[in-house]
């Protein structure tokens, strides 16, 4: 197999996934870390015309959008699947994922996840107690969707891991380290499927830290 090259930013929860996939599956990848503002120089815009990350380049193979990559990579390995078999099940898989990217993102992670922990560090700005507020109505009703479509089972869509899980684990895993977050998750189910997840190999093989020991 020729080799798999992994583009992105340590700490972005899209990047991550793309990796979770990876580790899941059993795949080798080389990462390749962009610097500040890398996402956006004509190098990287050659690989993403929109300037987003994870890139996932294969040979003379390249390939962007993080759920397009996860499914690409469920087709390298013959390790269990991570897109079910069973239509509804299937079906169930791809509306969390559209919750993540629709509604998880640009509210839990954007509005109230980033303005808690990135704020100070990235932007020399206190938090916008204004902003997370406004997020906060429409984060209860993520995290009450998510736990309710989850249901009794083990993992997002049924007994086993699949692109859901690895989508939205990243960032829950973010959301779980603000005090907004902590709230919401307390005694839900979602509390309990994160405690799964960080249990893994993949999760733990992918924290921020040592991804940049790996590099």
């Amino acid at each position: 197999m020729s080799e798999l090259v992994v583009h992105g930013v340590p700490g972005s929860p899209y990047y991550r996934s793309a990796l979770l996939g990876l580790e899941e599956k059993g795949v080798p990848y080389r990462l390749s870390f962009l610097q500040p503002g890398g996402s956006k120089s004509p190098e990287h815009l050659a690989r993403h015309p929109f300037g987003r990350i994870p890139v996932l380049e294969h040979g003379g193979f390249s390939l962007y959008e993080t759920q397009a990559i996860l499914r690409y990579v469920d087709t390298l390995s013959s390790r269990p699947a991570l897109q079910p078999q069973d239509p509804k099940t299937a079906a169930r898989m791809d509306q969390i994922i559209g919750i993540v990217d629709w509604y998880v993102f640009p509210t839990i992670t954007v509005k109230i996840v980033a303005e808690r922990l990135m704020s100070q560090v990235f932007w020399q700005r206190p938090t916008n107690e204004e902003t997370v507020a406004a997020a906060v109505p429409q984060a209860r009703i993520c995290i009450g969707e998510l736990d309710r479509l989850k249901g009794s089972g083990a993992f997002m869509a049924g007994d086993s891991v699949s692109i859901a899980d690895l989508m939205l684990a990243p960032h829950m895993e973010y959301f779980s380290a603000v005090p907004e977050g902590q709230a919401m998750l307390k005694g839900t189910g979602i509390e309990e499927w994160l405690a799964r997840m960080q249990s893994r190999p993949s999760m733990q093989a992918t924290q921020r830290d040592r991804l940049t020991k790996a590099a």
